[in-house]
Formats: C-alpha cells, sequence, structure tokens
C-alpha cells in the first residue's frame, strides 16, 4: 500500500520540483547578487574514486558550526554528497533550495545530504541565508582549498569544483556517482532511483 501511495505521490513531486527549477527556485529573491558566468566546459576533473571503492574520509566545518564527518552516519544513514561549484551562481542558487521540497525522500530511504562547496564559511553563510533554511548541512572545503573535491576528483583546474553527486552506503561504500554537466542541475529522479537501490 505505501509503495503504491509513493507511485501516486512521486510524480507529483517530480513535476513540483520541474515547475520550482523552471522558475529559478530562490534566486530570483537575490537574482541582482548572483554572478553569471557564462557556459563553462561541462566537466574540466579527472574522478579518483569508483562505484565500489570505500568512501574518502573528510572533517569538513559546516556553517551552522562546528564540523561534519560522514563517518558519523556509518551504519545508520546512506549520504548522498552535493558538490557544487561556487556559491553565489546561477545553477547553484537553485539545485539546493531544490532539495527543501523532497526532504521527505530523503527521510524515506535513511539518506542524508551534505552540500559542499569550496568558498569560505563567511561566503556559504550569507549565500545560504538568502536562499532560506536549508534542511542539510553545509559545509566548507576552502581550507586546504578544495582537499575533499580534490580526494573524490571534481576539483576542477579553476579551484571550483564540479557539480557532482556521489551516494555513498551505510557501510561507507560509493554506489552512484553523477559527475554532472556543470552548466545543468541533476536529476532529482536520479539520485532517488539509486537511493531506493540501497533498500
Amino acid at each position: 500500500m505505501r509503495k503504491n501511495l509513493f507511485l501516486i505521490i512521486f510524480p507529483g513531486l517530480v513535476a513540483l520540483l520541474f515547475l520550482y527549477s523552471t522558475a529559478h527556485g530562490l534566486s530570483g529573491v537575490f537574482k541582482d547578487n548572483v554572478y553569471n558566468p557564462g557556459k563553462l566546459k561541462p566537466t574540466d576533473s579527472v574522478l579518483k574514486v569508483q562505484v565500489g571503492d570505500r568512501a574518502p574520509g573528510f572533517t569538513l566545518p559546516a556553517v551552522s558550526g562546528g564540523e561534519i564527518s560522514p563517518d558519523r552516519y556509518l551504519g545508520k544513514k546512506n549520504v548522498v554528497i552535493s558538490f557544487v561549484p561556487a556559491a553565489w551562481t546561477p545553477v547553484c542558487s537553485d539545485q539546493w533550495p531544490g532539495y527543501n521540497i523532497v526532504k521527505g525522500i530523503f527521510d524515506k530511504n535513511d539518506a542524508i545530504l551534505l552540500g559542499i562547496a569550496v568558498d569560505s564559511i563567511p561566503t556559504l553563510f550569507s549565500w545560504t541565508n538568502q536562499m532560506g533554511n536549508l534542511w542539510f548541512p553545509v559545509l566548507s572545503d576552502f581550507w586546504p582549498h578544495g582537499a575533499v573535491a580534490d580526494a573524490y576528483g571534481v576539483l576542477r583546474t579553476d579551484g571550483t569544483a564540479e557539480r557532482a553527486i556521489f551516494i555513498i552506503d551505510k557501510a561507507g561504500i560509493i554506489r552512484y556517482i553523477d559527475v554532472h554537466d556543470i552548466n545543468i542541475r541533476p536529476r532529482l529522479e536520479s539520485i532517488v532511483r539509486e537511493l531506493e537501490k540501497l533498500k
């Protein structure tokens, strides 16, 4: 019964997300502060991990305070890591607020989302405050600059990160990788499909 209800509700959620994304998320609220770099090279890095590898460990400072490591979720939650290139850019400013709409899907699949950018804490604090309340931790990979992005192989030659999604299971094993065209938001349906496989 629950599965059937999900199949009924999920298409509506996806449609809602599509409408939300075509309206450019919350970036319209602060559009005059968003820097548009123009069309960028779709990818500009070489992966250092693959599906089936143990995910590289890390500890990063969170915008909300303190430090967070994916190790804290071992045996408890699946971890979805969302690397974004840079604060105050158009696609990034739409992508993360979009995850607020579907928090229930992450909860349903015992998953936590960790947002990572190579910007400093003050920059990320200012940027994410303009988005509204994000339900997931936002982490700064600023110093040593891009060290975590580099460990995963998604640090671009210009010092920004790729737009990339990594799904790590409760045992700490990478189960899905999407190094996405930096100019386009990753499809939510792909994340949901891969999380469903972990049940």
